[in-house]
């Protein structure tokens, strides 16, 4: 996806925490990710020049972008686990071999 057509859909993003889906060709999975403002970490994507080659690929490749609102950053890293561990999208590599696991900070302190 070019910048230029990210900006005519930028504004349709929240500014709330969730999840954001990409996808390619043929409706193709391509990347989940978490963010506490979906606005923000999905412009991220496309308002930096500094990325990996991995991730100058995987923009290139957006065609499509869909998000989940949800009430918390908690409740975001929770879904987005989830579902990287159920559809095992191309580009989402840490989480989708198993090998490792998401944790829980337990506290006394009230939130």
């Amino acid at each position: 996806m070019e910048q230029t057509q990210f900006y005519s859909i930028q504004k349709t993003l929240p500014n709330s925490p969730g999840i954001y889906k990409y996808f390619g060709i043929n409706k193709q999975l391509l990347y989940i990710g978490k963010a506490k403002n979906i606005r923000k970490r999905v412009s991220s994507y496309f308002n930096k020049n500094n990325h990996s080659y991995k991730t100058n690929e995987l923009v290139k490749q957006i065609i499509h972008i869909e998000f989940t609102i949800v009430e918390s950053e908690h409740d975001a890293l929770l879904l987005e686990n989830s579902l990287i561990k159920e559809f095992k999208p191309k580009y989402n590599i840490v989480l989708k071999d198993d090998k490792t696991y998401p944790y829980i900070a337990i506290k006394k302190e009230a939130f």
